[in-house]
């Protein structure tokens, strides 16, 4: 039996083909204004947040303090991760794009 049988046929016909409109919706260069600057403010952010953690981090080692070392490498390893995370946020939404696209 054939898979082009009529059946199969009109199933290709009338699959869906839709693709990003970047001009459907009014505002989407605005939007994309928007989104780039919350971007830079999560990069400054997590460099701000990386400083004050490296910061609390050498005040414990230097007073001894276990405790308040601990919370300022977690604190560094949480800035760092963020900054990854917004980094690598427009490439790993393209991949899973890419990957959505063939399923």
């Amino acid at each position: 039996m054939s898979q082009h049988t009529p059946a199969a046929r009109a199933r290709l016909v009338t699959e869906v083909q839709i693709s990003p409109n970047t001009n459907g919706l009014p505002g989407i260069a605005q939007l994309r204004d928007v989104v780039g600057a919350m971007m830079t403010i999560g990069l400054i952010l997590s460099v701000l947040a990386l400083l004050i953690a490296a910061i609390i981090w050498a005040l414990g080692s230097n007073s001894s303090n276990p405790h308040l070392a601990g919370r300022g490498k977690a604190g560094v390893l949480i800035a760092l991760g963020a900054a990854i995370v917004t980094g690598a946020s427009v490439t790993l939404v393209n991949f899973f794009w890419r990957v959505g696209q063939q399923v």
